[in-house]
């Protein structure tokens, strides 16, 4: 048996209510005007992790425990990720919507890479209202060791080759959009905010973008180009990180009924790359 087969099948439920307010203030944080059908990637802001401040680690994410109230196991590694989801849209939110979301834990898996010992955890999430599914997703979780390491500096900024992609967007995320991002998505996670904590204790050389906030703005360069709630599937990984104040380039290319999409760094790294389908 492994570590972990007690948390394989655990499931946690929760509910929440999509209302007007918070669909402004999330079409806000992505400076659109409110749309009159709601913008894909506003489910994660709903059904949110409600632990009591009491509760959270010196990292800022719920503490872990092998409680039977405890719904991810307890990974002794310190460092924790959201590394990929895949997502289908099977039919988009609307306001005022009742929702419940199932999760269950299907597989922890355990690793050993450059950085040494890996923990990843697979995640269903189900997505419902009035008892239609709305939203199939499987998220992929990573815990890792502490780093040692020096923050690497910041690259010079270019402007990376763009000629090879049909719709192209920059951004240079700032302080206010991962702060507002934060607060949609009650997430304390503090290497997005406090930034001696980023760079003095997890090694970053600034604040970190959320990986599922680069997403959502993948997500929105597709819904300026082709319409909202085109996708019927998406799918995305994070391959390297984002920092506030850093320029990035988001891009994407049609091929028949396939996206291909992608946010660059300014030295040209991919920092997440997706793919999708309408």
């Amino acid at each position: 048996m492994g570590a972990w087969d007690d948390w394989i099948g655990r499931q946690e439920t929760r509910t929440d209510v999509l209302t007007p307010g918070l669909a402004a203030r999330f079409t806000a944080t992505l400076d659109r005007p409110e749309p009159d059908t709601l913008p894909q990637g506003l489910h994660w802001a709903l059904c949110l992790p409600d632990a009591p401040t009491a509760g959270l680690g010196t990292d800022g994410h719920p503490l872990r425990d092998d409680s039977p109230a405890s719904f991810l196991p307890p990974v002794p590694l310190p460092r924790r990720m959201w590394a990929s989801s895949e997502v289908q849209f099977l039919a988009p939110l609307t306001m005022g919507d009742h929702v419940r979301r199932v999760s269950t834990i299907e597989t922890i898996t355990e690793k050993s890479g450059s950085s040494g010992q890996l923990v990843f955890v697979d995640v269903s999430h189900q997505t419902h209202a009035a008892d239609r599914l709305l939203i199939a997703e499987r998220q992929t979780i990573v815990y890792r060791a502490a780093s040692t390491e020096v923050p690497a500096p910041r690259p010079t900024d270019m402007t990376p080759d763009l000629g090879a992609w049909d719709w192209h967007r920059t951004v240079t995320p700032a302080e206010p959009l991962l702060f507002r991002y934060s607060a949609l998505t009650f997430n304390s996670h503090r290497i997005h905010y406090d930034r001696p904590y980023a760079v003095e204790v997890e090694r970053y050389r600034g604040l970190v973008v959320h990986g599922p906030l680069m997403a959502t703005l993948l997500l929105d360069l597709a819904a300026r180009a082709l319409g909202d709630n085109r996708l019927t599937h998406f799918a995305f990984r994070g391959q390297s990180p984002a920092f506030a104040g850093e320029p990035l380039y988001l891009v994407g290319k049609q091929d028949g009924t396939t996206l291909t999409l992608a946010a660059l760094g300014s030295d040209g790294r991919v920092v997440m790359s997706a793919e999708a389908q309408i």
